[in-house]
């Protein structure tokens, strides 16, 4: 019977490799988004997530939305807040996975340099989000 419990549990739990093996995949193009993002808004949207419901797109996640979600699940994302604070684009990228019903942290820290990424990418954001939701949509299997 727990191996019938186990299945269904890390099918569950599929797009948390998929999202790795996505990011991994697309670092540079998820630097150059990022940074893109971040020239055009700063922090001022939140951060940038990806949502895998119902298609996987890309998504802004507000801080304060972030903030009310820890206080919904007993602190359990204070971790995630502090890193979210102390954040710094020029060097490493950040995302949020959002999942069914759960959330994932996305953090690297890319060969380039996000704006360097941006530069060589050579395309604006617009053609970025195209591009990479494009990918997600085939990486990602859900169900």
């Amino acid at each position: 019977m727990m191996f019938g419990n186990n299945q269904s549990e890390s099918r569950e739990n599929l797009w948390r490799g998929q999202l790795d093996r996505f990011v991994k995949e697309n670092q540079q193009e998820l630097a150059a988004l990022a940074w893109g993002l971040w020239l055009a808004n700063g922090d001022s949207q939140g951060t940038i997530g990806i949502d895998l419901q119902p298609t996987p797109h890309f998504v802004y996640c507000p801080q304060d939305a972030v903030e009310k979600l820890n206080i919904n699940v007993e602190n359990r994302l204070q971790e995630i807040l502090g890193i979210i604070e102390h954040h710094q684009p020029e060097v490493e990228v950040l995302m949020i996975g959002i999942g069914k019903g759960e959330i994932k942290l996305i953090q690297f820290a890319p060969e380039p340099t996000p704006p360097v990424c941006f530069e060589q990418v050579g395309k604006d954001v617009d053609g970025l989000l195209d591009l990479l939701e494009q990918r997600l949509d085939k990486a990602i299997a859900l169900g």
